[in-house]
């Protein structure tokens, strides 16, 4: 084992209980995008107390934040997410659904990712001050991942221009370097204003927004077909006009996040949307309003930092669970469905997870470092990591912080947010990105490679935000 290995080993080991009160702090007091008041606080004045200098509401984001430490190049900045998700309140530790009084819960696990960033920095950091080393370690505070796309505003305002390299990871129920690409996405409301009648005596005097939000829909269904078949377009009726039946809705909105590989395919479905929307308000003589809530870009995979980044992953290494975390996932993966369990090897693989699944026979947790494979393949979801990735090099991992099989956004996946496994594999992953930052400010030039990659995909592919400059950050319901 070298020293660097061993050197953050030991400080993740002797800072355990500390790391996992901060974790603790953040899923018991969930919020949801860019209103993670408490949570950006909190994790900011950590930041403070361990030596970091900290500059809030970057980007223009109340709840963001830059916290700084060292001087001169390499910079290496490491992402953190705290936001929460409304509908996914659970007690944790528990293998039933038990939701709290609040509505909102980590049911993505963004109390374990902000907490292993963080800790990922603290670890660099106290490397550089004991070894007297050049270098520049930052802990980016990203709020609004779930569906604001806020590291998308903070690149837009250019929050990143400095950094060299940034590390991300993402809890999963593998261990694994999420190679894969994702898919760029904008949501965006659609909104009709109509005239308000009586429904029975005066039908032919109102105009219908509703009727022109289910015609919209309907136009987008027949679009389906004429869209490549990686699109994803999914929608959400958000005002119906009232609950009258006998009057004629004068208002109604519905809220739709357009996905596809690139962000020039959303585009161009996005237009298509638009005109049937236009549409509906023709046929329905309604007033349409078109309001873009945020985009982000598709991921672009850095290899050589990946490669860097899957090195560590194995030199730090998978405890054994203990019989205690073993029986909690076991008590957990029964609580999914035949068709949740049937998808359990498919869900791992989105996450960088290679193999049959033969090796998870009669286990529950994952208790090894999956192969490192540099996929050609699109991750079946999205994330605003994808816009820093088109201005820094950037490369992210998991750790199986959660039973085989668990889904994302579940009850489940909430109950598991503060297990001693999720701990473990948290310290593991900020472990990983730890260790990979002290590999490069030991040895600048292993900067060479990955730079290069980079430098080669950025003067062929330029970057353009998708969030148009006049858009702000939109709290969830605005």
């Amino acid at each position: 084992m070298s020293g660097q290995t061993q050197f953050v080993k030991n400080y993740l080991q002797k800072r355990k209980n500390y790391f996992e009160d901060v974790s603790e702090f953040i899923f018991r007091h969930p919020e949801t995008r860019f209103e993670e008041y408490e949570s950006a606080a909190f994790l900011a004045d950590q930041c403070e107390q361990e030596g970091f200098q900290v500059e809030r509401g970057v980007g223009n984001i109340e709840t963001a934040f830059v916290a700084t430490y060292g001087t001169g190049k390499p910079v290496i900045g490491f992402l953190g997410e705290f936001d929460a998700l409304s509908g996914l309140s659970q007690e944790p530790n528990t293998a039933s659904p038990q939701p709290w009084e609040t509505d909102t819960g980590h049911g993505c696990g963004h109390n374990l990712l902000g907490t292993g960033a963080f800790a990922a920095a603290c670890a660099a950091k106290a490397y550089l001050e004991e070894n007297n080393l050049p270098g520049t370690v930052k802990f980016f505070g990203c709020p609004g991942e779930e569906g604001g796309s806020g590291k998308t505003f903070m690149v837009r305002e250019g929050v990143f221009e400095d950094v060299d390299l940034a590390y991300s990871w993402h809890p999963s129920p593998t261990n694994s370097i999420m190679s894969k690409s994702s898919l760029a996405n904008y949501q965006v409301f659609f909104r009709f204003k109509g005239i308000t009648s009586h429904a029975a005596a005066s039908p032919h005097l109102g105009r219908s927004a509703l009727d022109a939000v289910e015609l919209m829909n309907v136009g987008v269904q027949y679009l389906r077909e004429h869209i490549i078949d990686s699109a994803r377009v999914h929608y959400a009726i958000t005002n119906t006009g009232g609950i009258s039946p006998n009057v004629v809705q004068a208002q109604a909105e519905v809220l739709y996040l357009i996905r596809a590989p690139k962000v020039n395919q959303v585009e161009d479905i996005y237009k298509r949307v638009i005109k049937i929307a236009e549409g509906a308000a023709l046929m329905t003589e309604t007033e349409l309003e078109i309001d873009f809530i945020k985009a982000c870009s598709n991921y672009v995979p850095n290899r050589a930092a990946e490669r860097l980044l899957y090195e560590s992953l194995t030199e730090i290494g998978v405890d054994e669970p203990t019989e205690d975390e073993k029986a909690f996932a076991k008590a957990i993966y029964e609580t999914l469905s035949e068709s949740e369990q049937a998808d359990a090897v498919n869900g791992m693989k989105a996450f960088g997870y290679i193999g049959d699944g033969s090796d998870l026979e009669d286990k529950y947790i994952m208790e090894t470092i999956s192969t490192y494979v540099e996929s050609d393949g699109i991750l079946s979801g999205s994330t605003d990591v994808g816009d820093v990735s088109w201005v820094v090099p950037t490369a992210q991992l998991t750790t199986s912080t959660s039973a085989i099989g668990t889904p994302l956004h579940t009850w489940q996946m909430t109950s598991q947010g503060l297990s001693s496994n999720a701990h473990k594999a948290m310290l593991r992953s900020a472990g990983s990105m730890a260790l990979a930052a002290l590999k490069v400010f030991n040895d600048p030039e292993k900067m060479n490679p990955i730079r290069e990659e980079f430098s080669a995909f950025a003067e062929k592919n330029p970057y353009k935000n998708p969030i148009p400059a006049e858009v702000k950050p939109a709290k969830l319901g605005q």
